[in-house]
Order: structure tokens, then C-alpha cells, then sequence
């Protein structure tokens, strides 16, 4: 991607888009290509808040202590953009929204799961353990596996990583 050409105005105006080269989107993993969309703290955070169902900013707020307006406003916002979550608006004076994730920020609920069990598993020396996600029926820990519908039985991470891009 040739940047030489954009100007330090261009490059910080908001409505200018650079596309990368069609090159350099070929080497992206699909990993880097998640992390690109929700790859950061807040991000996670948000969408784990929006998995219980659709809440007002002030909501976000106080559901999420420690994140600041502005940085919530900004991941409100690039969230909508990258299509993890809709903006719905339910006062026009003063105009005020309603968030709620679309269907690919719900599909993210099971990388979320998974993500945390692994926090919970692996908490840091000298910070309390959590608890793994537990089957409510019998209370032992899950663990997660990959899953072939057309042979219905779970496979291995090595018979998975063959065709799999991380």
C-alpha cells in the first residue's frame, strides 16, 4: 500500500478510506482479520455486555466501570461500522440510541466462552482462580472441541489445523 501520496490532513480526515492492496489482504490470517474487528479489551467487553440483550449508552456506562464515554462512544462506533453490532435510535431530542449486536456479533458469544474459560483456567500466579464454565446439568467443567456435522464426531486439533490458517 502506497501511503507516500497521502498527506498528514488526508491521512487523519475520517471520511478518507485506505484500502489495502489486494496483495496485502491475501496475507492476512483469519486470526489477524478477527483481531482487526474486536481485537481489543473494550471491544470484547462490550460485545460480552451486549450478549444479555440491548442496552442505552448510559447503561454501558455503569455496566462497565472503568471505561471512559469517549472510548466507549469510539468502540460504539467501529463497532457498528465493522457490522458486530446496530445502532438503533429511540429518542430523536436529544437523539439518543439503543445497541444491540447483530448476528455476527452473536456469533462471537462461543469465541467469547472460550476466551474467558481459558482466563479462568489460567489466572496468573498469585490472583485468584475462577471457574471453568461447568455443564448445568452435572456441574462438570466443558471443554471445548471442534465438531464435524457431516461425520458427527469431534476431531482433533491436528486433524483440524491441515485446512485452518491461524
Amino acid at each position: 500500500m502506497q501511503m507516500d501520496s497521502v498527506t498528514p490532513t488526508q491521512a487523519a480526515s475520517p471520511t478518507m478510506v485506505v484500502v489495502p492492496e489486494e496483495s496485502e489482504q491475501a496475507g492476512v490470517s483469519p486470526l489477524a482479520a478477527a483481531l482487526e474487528r474486536v481485537g481489543d479489551r473494550w471491544s470484547f467487553l462490550l460485545v460480552e455486555t451486549l450478549l444479555d440483550g440491548s442496552r442505552r449508552f448510559n447503561e454501558l456506562i455503569e455496566q462497565m466501570p472503568g471505561l471512559a464515554p469517549n472510548i466507549l462512544t469510539d468502540r460504539l462506533r467501529r463497532l457498528e461500522r465493522d457490522g458486530i453490532l446496530r445502532a438503533t435510535p429511540y429518542s430523536k431530542r436529544p437523539p439518543r440510541m439503543e445497541y444491540a449486536l447483530t448476528a455476527d456479533g452473536r456469533d462471537l458469544a462461543g469465541a467469547l466462552r472460550l476466551l474467558a474459560d481459558w482466563g479462568a483456567r489460567r489466572s496468573p500466579a498469585g490472583t485468584e482462580l475462577h471457574d471453568p464454565i461447568r455443564h448445568a446439568s452435572c456441574g462438570t467443567p466443558l471443554e471445548a472441541r471442534w465438531y464435524c456435522p457431516t461425520c458427527a464426531i469431534a476431531v482433533s486439533d491436528h486433524d483440524a489445523a491441515e485446512n485452518r490458517a491461524v
